[in-house]
């Protein structure tokens, strides 16, 4: 068991008359393996925020309209993290037709993880390998491999074909490519943003993060294509197809966004233990539920990108 305390610092300087709206998923997400034992949110203006909760990932998104001037948004909490750990070499990739519907949708190309075009090089590069966690693993090696870590290289419109090509970028960057490489081999993977528990110092101060969830046996797993943390140490805020579904911030009138400053500690008590890098497969998820096949219930999400926005690094 994990337990970890997390706190975020929000600014920004509204300078339309009329005030903004904001969309922010920061709150610490709600599944069956991560509890949230207290937590606190504080704006500096009067304003009524709404939470809502998506009954699928556990994300929660929270809603505010501010008014003209600064806007601070404090938020803190202390969660229990109890990991699920399996033996790689028992997990299987488990073919398109024996899929739950819930994991369907991350087979599919998206805006940032465009796998319709990596079919040939995903296919030359693995798909001769042994179909399982190792298969995965060895993707994960080849993006850390061709895609070199340094801030400030990419942008929200940086997918996972830009960082192919560049073979230069951030943790989303890292994210998308191995995403779209998975999906090419028709493994499910998906985006998960936290923070980057155990990142260097030399990298910059604590940050968001963004990593990969994949579907192996009947839960996802987590792979961290960038290397940057431990994942053990990695709390959910939220859950996407890629870094479109999981923006931090997402901003709707004249806004000037400051930098976040982000806290994350480990706390030793209780039985707890501190992150560390182990040998097993690791996952936060409790085990997918078979769902049928009502093909007629599988949603439709618009693709293009909200109207401004911040990304996890």
């Amino acid at each position: 068991m994990i337990r970890l305390q997390y706190k975020v610092d929000l600014l920004y300087d509204i300078t339309g008359a009329d005030g903004a709206d904001f969309v922010f998923n920061i709150h610490v997400a709600e599944t069956a393996c991560q509890t949230i034992e207290s937590e606190q949110l504080v704006l500096n203006q009067p304003a009524s925020p709404d939470i809502a909760v998506d009954a699928r990932s556990g994300t929660r998104f929270l809603r505010v309209h501010a008014a003209a001037g600064p806007l601070q948004v404090s938020y803190a909490a202390s969660v229990r993290l109890e990991h699920h750990l399996a033996e790689p070499d028992t997990l299987r990739e488990v073919p398109p037709r024996e899929l739950p519907v819930d994991v369907l949708p991350y087979v599919y190309p998206s805006r940032y993880c465009q796998s319709d075009r990596l079919l040939k090089l995903a296919f030359n590069q693995f798909g001769q390998l042994w179909p399982g966690y190792s298969r995965v693993l060895a993707v994960q090696h080849w993006v850390q491999q061709h895609v070199e870590f340094k801030s400030n290289t990419s942008n929200v419109n940086t997918s996972a074909v830009d960082t192919l090509i560049e073979q230069v970028g951030v943790c989303r960057d890292f994210t998308h490519l191995m995403i779209a490489l998975c999906r090419a081999l028709n493994i499910p993977a998906r985006i998960a943003t936290g923070t980057d528990y155990g990142a260097d110092p030399a990298l910059g101060p604590p940050d968001f993060h963004a990593y990969v969830e994949v579907y192996l046996g009947d839960r996802w797993y987590l792979f961290d294509p960038s290397g940057t943390g431990i994942p053990m140490g990695f709390l959910r805020l939220g859950t996407g197809r890629d870094a479109a579904d999981v923006a931090f911030a997402t901003m709707f009138g004249q806004v000037q966004p400051w930098a976040p400053r982000i806290m994350v500690q480990a706390v030793e008590q209780d039985g707890a233990q501190l992150p560390h890098h182990c040998r097993e497969a690791i996952s936060t998820s409790a085990p997918a539920t078979p769902t049928g096949r009502d093909w007629t219930s599988l949603p439709s999400k618009a693709t293009s990108p909200p109207p401004s926005y911040q990304l996890p690094d």
